[in-house]
């Protein structure tokens, strides 16, 4: 039978318009538009991300470097390879931003390849999650984002033990009054502003732009995220408003009374690179450069003196009470019995804190024989003049694969991809704790553990209700001789200093290799009373000049040294140390919420109009 002619200017029937509707989408499906558009906007945004963080550290393009990223959340069709070059994309930039982790070891390169390919899914579900809270859940783009920004950075935090690197807040560690809303919700509060005026920003691109860099079809364009003229000044407002909110609050903060003088400390800095395989330093130069180092500082009075992680170069040896020399020989037949008995390591110490009658802090390994069995530990050893070893901290979050290998029981293969041999690792410290000197708190953090919010923000918790929180500081022992002077160094810096401004409580930092710094509760890296040049031993009065470079402007790195400052202790309080991580938690149930939406609600009809 014919077919009866259908009139070209006549209104299209149900039956052909869901035809024209299912057409369009598979068209979609076969040759998606926009693959080099996408790449180009996501190395942009890659780039400018990159540029924000050391060693280039130019903070004020993080206010703008996810405006190409989110312009791929704008189509609600996703373009041609959109997932994939996200994933390829984010991973390229995490390899570079953690290029640093190669220098430690060969065997790095696979631990730097595969953190990264872990990281880069991160973007990709940022980008979906933002995609999906728009178009199907019609959640504005301006509130979209930023919420699962920081849900995405605090999941981060915690899963495989967590990695609580280069937030973007981080880059805005210069603007002291905006990182005070810090010890709100933590640094994601500085992130979430940073990343609220990305979206305002993004919504101002014209969506006209977007059909030419072929983001969308032509006739497409109606599909696209494009928001009224008013509410885009809405987004833009909100995001201005909630900036000056955030500085007026740092603000009056920042308005308190002088910070009471606390502890006089000498923050003792070695040289000395670290390697695995290749350890060409003697453990004599060691000890005989810190020590010498330490006596520098005599002159200047200290109260406390910090050396970095691990620079006590013999090792500790205890035994529990009771614990026979048949036992001993036992459980450790290659570490003869005196080594045990006689406590040398002690008695060496106990003499220098004597000598310079100031109370050491000092970063060493921990040998622990029980009956049965012994552990070993990275701890600070806290030492009192005229009384001798009164304590230790043993390092309670461990690095993966550098101080222990998870599952290594289950899945001994594992060892295979450390540089390691034989007995590896680290055993997990059980509890924090707190060194009391004179008036003092003393909270001690062993190497990435000031990297770790919740862990700071846990342990501050604990000793502020059992103590007097306003005559607390942390104290940060760290061995960064690992990557040979490299952008972690400042990185790792600037992370800490976050610590300081959410729990407000100052924070000091003796680093192998450096960074060494005294940092107050305002996040403010102090110039010390007096830095003692060790490099080139000479009679006389030692060098003295700032932690910077005055020619450069970087802080020294690399360098024998010795930091002498009075620390400014901090009597205020903090919301964020007495309620933690609710704001970050909340962004995350947002992300779940998200998530669940798309994963279970259906994808609405294109309205044929639209097409």
């Amino acid at each position: 039978m014919a077919q009866p002619e259908i009139n070209s200017t006549a209104s299209p029937s149900g039956g052909e318009q869901q035809q024209r509707v299912a057409e369009i989408i598979l068209r979609g499906r076969r040759s998606r538009p926009g693959a080099i558009s996408t790449l180009a906007l996501l190395l942009t945004t890659a780039i400018l991300t990159w540029c924000s963080f050391p060693p280039l550290d130019m903070g004020p393009l993080a206010w703008l470097c996810l405006v190409p990223l989110l312009q791929l959340a704008r189509p609600q069709q996703p373009t041609r390879w959109m997932y994939r070059l996200t994933y390829l994309i984010g991973m390229v930039f995490w390899l570079c931003t953690l290029q640093w982790m190669r220098l430690g070891d060969s065997t790095m390169y696979f631990a730097l390849a595969a953190l990264s390919a872990y990281l880069g899914f991160y973007w990709v579900a940022f980008l979906w999650l933002t995609r999906t809270a728009v178009h199907k859940l019609s959640v504005p783009l301006v509130c979209a984002a930023p919420v699962l920004w920081v849900g995405l950075e605090y999941l981060r935090a915690h899963l495989f033990t967590g990695f609580s690197w280069y937030y973007l807040g981080h880059t805005q560690y210069r603007w002291i009054e905006l990182i005070q809303i810090s010890d709100l919700g933590g640094a994601y509060t500085v992130s979430f502003v940073v990343v609220l005026a990305n979206a305002s920003l993004a919504l101002l691109i014209p969506e006209r732009w977007l059909a030419k860099w072929q983001l969308c079809w032509q006739a497409e364009r109606s599909q696209l995220l494009v928001p009224k003229p008013r509410v885009r000044w809405i987004g833009v407002g909100a995001a201005v408003a909630l900036l000056v909110v955030s500085c007026s609050y740092g603000m009056l903060r920042r308005g308190h009374a002088p910070f009471p003088r606390g502890p006089r400390v000498a923050l003792i800095q070695g040289n000395f690179v670290a390697t695995v395989r290749n350890d060409t330093h003697e453990p004599r130069d060691i000890f005989l450069m810190h020590r010498h180092l330490t006596g520098m500082t005599v002159g200047e009075s200290p109260d406390i003196v910090v050396w970095p992680e691990g620079m006590f170069p013999y090792g500790m040896y205890t035994a529990e009470s009771g614990v026979t020399d048949a036992q001993l020989s036992s459980v450790v037949p290659e570490i003869p019995l005196e080594i045990w008995r006689k406590g040398e390591s002690q008695a060496a110490l106990t003499d220098l804190a004597d000598m310079t009658n100031a109370a050491l802090i000092i970063g060493a390994s921990v040998f622990a024989a029980r009956p049965l069995d012994y552990s070993i530990y990275n701890s600070a050893v806290f030492v009192q003049p005229g009384v001798g070893v009164v304590n230790r901290y043993d390092k309670i979050h461990r690095v993966p694969f550098g101080e222990y290998i998870p599952l290594r029981d289950s899945l001994p293969f594992l060892q295979s991809l450390t540089p390691f041999r034989g007995k590896f690792g680290i055993d997990r410290g059980e509890q924090a704790h707190v060194f009391r000197y004179k008036d003092w708190q003393l909270i001690p953090l062993i190497c990435f553990e000031d990297t770790v919010p919740h862990l700071v923000r846990r342990i501050a918790h604990s000793a502020q209700v059992n103590g007097n929180d306003q005559s607390q500081c942390l104290v940060n022992l760290t061995n960064d001789g690992w990557f040979h002077g490299s952008s972690e160094l400042e990185q790792h810096l600037i992370t800490s200093l976050f610590r300081a401004v959410e729990t407000r409580t100052p924070l000091v930092r003796a680093v192998n290799t450096g960074i060494s710094a005294v940092i107050d509760g305002d996040g403010v890296i102090r110039e010390p009373d007096e830095f003692l040049d060790g490099t080139s031993p000479s009679e006389g009065v030692p060098k003295r000049k700032s932690i910077r470079d005055p020619r450069t402007g970087r802080f020294h790195k690399q360098l024998n040294c010795a930091l002498v400052a009075d620390v400014p202790l901090d009597p205020r309080t903090s919301l964020y140390v007495a309620v933690g991580d609710w704001f970050a938690a909340a962004c995350l149930a947002g992300c779940l919420a998200v998530l669940l939406s798309g994963l279970f609600v259906k994808r609405p009809t294109l309205p044929v109009e639209a097409v």
